[in-house]
């Protein structure tokens, strides 16, 4: 079972209530006296008895209570071009379980024209963040061009022609994955400096959001 976010607390009270509560006692089928894991954003993990149950809301008690902080200390945005819609779900989801920060999504020259789903995005990235127990949702913003995408000085942008390997050891770091047909020779040209391999293989767009941000975590020991 997933971990919850707690809606309201006071004290030993926790509710749960909107898209959580209906999934709890729909699908889930939890019930009075279960026991369930839910996150309190102000920092702590608590095991909550459920005292009841509806679609509407879920009440518990708090049994146990202990410190919590998975995320990481440093902040990687993902920066992704517009993809095919499953690649790009597949991206917000596994990223978000590992640990990315935010996504900026980009409109690259060579990228599959998508209409914006702001709402399907933040669903997805909010499963994944239950699933993985996080504290926060990561922000999924764009999609904004790539000449915008330069304008963060923090922004590293990923190719298999880039001249220097991914380095980060920053606190905070923005990392460019192109579309399926690669960033265009225009795009590699306004990069410059910042533009920075995984390798000379060349990667799924997906694969390469998560080899990246997995990379910008060991590199700081936190992965």
């Amino acid at each position: 079972m997933p971990f919850f976010y707690a809606t309201h607390r006071d004290g030993d009270r926790v509710e749960i209530s909107g898209a959580d509560a209906r999934h709890l006692a729909g699908p889930l089928r939890a019930r009075v006296g279960e026991r369930i894991a839910v996150v309190d954003p102000r920092g702590e993990l608590l095991s909550v008895e459920l005292g009841s149950v509806s679609s509407r809301e879920v009440v518990g008690r708090v049994v146990s209570a202990r410190p919590w902080d998975p995320e990481p200390r440093t902040k990687v945005t993902i920066a992704v071009a517009m993809l095919p819609a499953a690649a790009l779900e597949h991206v917000l989801s596994r990223c978000t379980e590992l640990g990315a920060a935010a996504f900026l999504l980009v409109q690259a020259e060579r990228s599959v024209a998508r209409g914006a789903k702001p709402e399907r995005w933040s669903s997805i990235c909010r499963e994944a963040a239950m699933l993985a127990g996080r504290l926060s949702v990561p922000e999924v913003r764009g999609p904004v061009t790539f000449g915008s995408l330069l304008e963060d000085p923090d922004v590293l942008v990923l190719d298999p022609e880039g001249s220097r390997p991914l380095r980060t050891g920053r606190s905070a770091v923005t990392l460019a994955i192109g579309p399926e047909g690669g960033w265009s020779a225009a795009e590699k040209g306004a990069a410059g400096e910042r533009l920075v391999s995984l390798g000379s293989r060349t990667l799924r767009a997906d694969t390469a959001a998560l080899a990246a941000l997995a990379a910008a975590l060991v590199q700081n020991e936190e992965l």
